[in-house]
Order: C-alpha cells, then sequence, then structure tokens
C-alpha cells in the first residue's frame, strides 16, 4: 500500500467589505474550508465609520482573511479601520486580499513636487500590525508596476499573482471550436511585453509603441505578422480605452481578422467602457470579445449582459492563494 501524505487544507475565515461580497462568496463557494464572516459597515450622523467586527471571539487562534476593494478614497478609510483591527484579535494569521492596488497608476515623479501615492500606500498597508502568526500576507494581483513590490516593508509578505491563467483557459477554449483562427497575442507596448510575454510563450506575438507626432502620441506596429489571425491584446489594465482603440486600428489595418482584448483590471473612469460596447446593427464591431476579471466591482455591475464584454472570475485563484 502506497503511503500517501494528503495536505489538509487550513479552514480560512474571509471577512469583505460590502463591493467584493458577490466575490467573496464565489470563493467561498470554491472550497468548503473558506468560511465566510460579515462586518457591520455603519456610520455615525456625521459620517465617520461606525464598524463592528462580527465574531470577534471566535476567531482567536484562527486563520482570518480580508477581500478587500479600494475603489475610491471614500472607501479606504473604513477598510483600513478594519485591516488593522483584524490581526490585533489574537487571529493565528491575517491575510489581506487586495486584487487591484489602484494607486499602483501613478508610481513614479517625473518632476519635483509630484506625490508617488503608490509609495503612501505601500506605506501604509506595510504598517498592518502583525499577528500572533507573523507579518500580514498581502495578495495582489497584475500590480500596474513591477518595482512596486519593492515599496513594501517588512511587515507584510506580499504575493503577487496574475489572472493570465484564466485569459489561456479562455484561448484555450477559443481554439476548440470549428473554424477557429490562428490566435496571436498583442502586447500594446514594450511594457506589457516584458510582464506577460514569458506567460504566453506558446502564441506567436506582435508587439506594438507609442511615437511621438507633434503634441501626438501614435500607436505604430513594431514587430510580429497579425495578418489572417485573431489578435488578442493583452495588458495588466485599462482605463479610457484609447490605446486599446488605437491598437485594434492598427492591428485591422495590417490584416487581423479579428480583434479582441483581456486586462486583469477594468477601471474604465466616467463610463468609458461604453465605447466598446456592441451596437444593435450591422455595423462593424472593432472587438469580438473584451475579457477583464472581477477585480473591479463597479464595473462587473456596469458591463454585466453587455457584449463584447466577459467577466472572467479571480474566485478560484484567490481561494488557492488564500491555501499558501
Amino acid at each position: 500500500m502506497e503511503n500517501e501524505t494528503v495536505k489538509k487544507k487550513k479552514q480560512v475565515l474571509l471577512y469583505y467589505c460590502v463591493e467584493m461580497e458577490d466575490v467573496a462568496r464565489k470563493i467561498a463557494s470554491e472550497s468548503d474550508s473558506i468560511l465566510l464572516h460579515s462586518i457591520n459597515w455603519r456610520s455615525f450622523a456625521d459620517g465617520f465609520p461606525n464598524l463592528f467586527i462580527n465574531n470577534a471571539h471566535d476567531i482567536r487562534g484562527q486563520h482570518v482573511a480580508f477581500l478587500a476593494s479600494f475603489s475610491s478614497p471614500a472607501v479606504i478609510f473604513e477598510q483600513l479601520s478594519v485591516i488593522f483591527a483584524l490581526p490585533r484579535l489574537f487571529v493565528a494569521s491575517f491575510t489581506l486580499v487586495l486584487p487591484f492596488f489602484p494607486t499602483g497608476t501613478f508610481e513614479r515623479m517625473e518632476e519635483e513636487g509630484d506625490v508617488a501615492t503608490a509609495f503612501t500606500m505601500a506605506r501604509i498597508i506595510s504598517n498592518i500590525p502583525i499577528s500572533r502568526g507573523g507579518p500580514t500576507s498581502l495578495v495582489i494581483y497584475d500590480i500596474h508596476a513591477l518595482q512596486e513590490r519593492f515599496y513594501f516593508g517588512d511587515n507584510v509578505l506580499p504575493l503577487f499573482e496574475t489572472g493570465i491563467p484564466l485569459l489561456k483557459r479562455q484561448l484555450q477554449s477559443l481554439q476548440l471550436l470549428p473554424n477557429s483562427e490562428k490566435i496571436v497575442i498583442a502586447f500594446p507596448d514594450d511594457g506589457a511585453w516584458k510582464r506577460f510575454h514569458k506567460q504566453l510563450v506558446d502564441y506567436p506575438t506582435v508587439i506594438c509603441t507609442k511615437v511621438r507626432e507633434g503634441d501626438k502620441r501614435i500607436v505604430r506596429l513594431k514587430e510580429g505578422n497579425p495578418a489572417g489571425c485573431h489578435v488578442v491584446i493583452v495588458d495588466d489594465l485599462v482605463q479610457s480605452g484609447g490605446t486599446l482603440i488605437e491598437c485594434q486600428k492598427v492591428l485591422a489595418a495590417h490584416g487581423a481578422s479579428k480583434v479582441s482584448a483581456y486586462v486583469t483590471h477594468g477601471i474604465f473612469p466616467k463610463r468609458s467602457f461604453e465605447r466598446f460596447l456592441h451596437k444593435n446593427d450591422d455595423s462593424e464591431k472593432a472587438f469580438t470579445y473584451f475579457w477583464t476579471t472581477d477585480s473591479c466591482p463597479h464595473t462587473v455591475k456596469a458591463i454585466a449582459n453587455k457584449a463584447p464584454f466577459q467577466v472572467i472570475s479571480l474566485a478560484g485563484s484567490i481561494a488557492d492563494a488564500l491555501q499558501i
């Protein structure tokens, strides 16, 4: 008889912010070892948070996690208040899951006086109290600038995950369809190529680049051949979507039969996702598919059942990360 050692899954008590309740329930459905616990998110008359951690006494000696969404400055303070309180309740370990690190889009100083808010947020998170089990584990997906991993102090252990395996499953499904075209991966710039190309080595690649012509930045094809292929543009996030649209035009002009896009974080301020929607007529549809994850809950609700958008959940990946 073979002796097989099966690693027993640890039980994790998962708290969550209001915005991420749907994702939290999906995470819990992925594993019997993840149990949901709630916070009473209330406010005093003056608007300041009046918070209560339910079952606080019962979580002593337990592995505890909090699923956060820093979607706007208005919700960060109340979540930080809970995040700083949980490790002090004599928990065995504490994990902060912050799928989208929002201030990561402003991580550098270009002139004296710029405030690199990514560094500020990293310093705040780095001061989360140490639990009985040691430093806080911090789970982030596809952080915007790779150097930001060095912004965090020794009181947290950052675990940088990626949504690319979820994209690869979508691509594999497409390839099983009859008469499926050859898939080519396009990167909108060298930065996207550097961070993602090693995870997508099974696909031919195309690289675009931005060049300055006067006051304008023009997207051009740098290398690769998209002709006759289904080209999927890959990046970590999208804001207004201007770069993706310009890339699509360039790829189509060079003969791409279809163009789709994947971003881990669909931010879309001011409903900028609307410029990608398929119209209810026979007009040309620039993007066949537009995949994004549920890291930005407001976007998930806004684009629900709207072509070409398809939301891929991080729930399974997060459930696995909570077992590390």
